[in-house]
């Protein structure tokens, strides 16, 4: 899933443009970001996370880059690989 602090609206075009096939959840108060470290101060944008949950509900994996975007996918995947062995 994805969550950003845009409104619903804009998530749902967003998803009508790229279709991505997960959910987009809103969290325009940034209740989420704040309970994941990601919020900022001001109206600067979170910072750009990805974070692989267990089943157990627990991060097995945070990442966290604003400026090489393929690392997220890459450490994503290399932890559910390792989850799968």
């Amino acid at each position: 899933m994805g969550i950003s602090p845009d409104s619903v609206n804009r998530q749902r075009r967003f998803d009508e443009k790229h279709t991505l096939g997960f959910p987009l959840l809103s969290d325009p108060g940034g209740r989420v970001a704040r309970l994941f470290g990601v919020k900022r101060f001001g109206l600067i944008p979170p910072v750009r996370s990805t974070f692989v949950i267990g089943q157990d509900r627990r991060v097995i994996r945070a990442i966290r880059s604003e400026t090489d975007i393929a690392v997220h996918t890459d450490e994503a995947l290399a932890a559910l690989r390792e989850l799968a062995t």
